[in-house]
């Protein structure tokens, strides 16, 4: 099973910008969806956004559409998430995640596909 570690989480103000960190074991972005998630305390894990495995084909939580933006270095077997114009409530732990098969040309947002996923990375946005 892949393995995935997360990092970049930190204390930022509200409107500045972070970019986090997901190194996987091994190289799976030609063969499984791969996504970012949240989640606050007190409320369900959310489903940010995601990369199809050979389309490429991203999608996005209308929650943060136009503020993040998911990206891979397959040299590095990394995937980022630039976040932009922090808001308070995007405070939460933030994890990435894998799974799926190599058909999906759009990986869905719901946490019940993937399989494997990091230990997360708090991100505290304050004013």
């Amino acid at each position: 099973q892949v393995q995935l570690v997360e990092s970049g989480g930190g204390s930022v103000q509200a409107g500045g910008s972070l970019r986090l960190s997901c190194v996987t074991s091994t190289n799976i972005f030609s063969s499984k969806c791969v996504a970012w998630f949240r989640q606050a305390p007190g409320k369900e894990r959310e489903g940010l956004g995601s990369i199809a495995p050979r389309s490429r084909r991203e999608n996005y939580a209308d929650s943060v559409k136009g503020r993040f933006t998911i990206s891979q270095d397959n040299t590095q077997n990394t995937m980022y998430l630039e976040m932009n114009s922090l808001q308070l409530d995007d405070t939460a732990m933030y994890y990435c995640a894998a799974g799926g098969l190599q058909y999906y040309t759009l990986c869905p947002l719901g946490a019940g596909l993937y399989s494997s996923w990091g230990q997360g990375t708090q991100v505290t946005v304050s004013s």
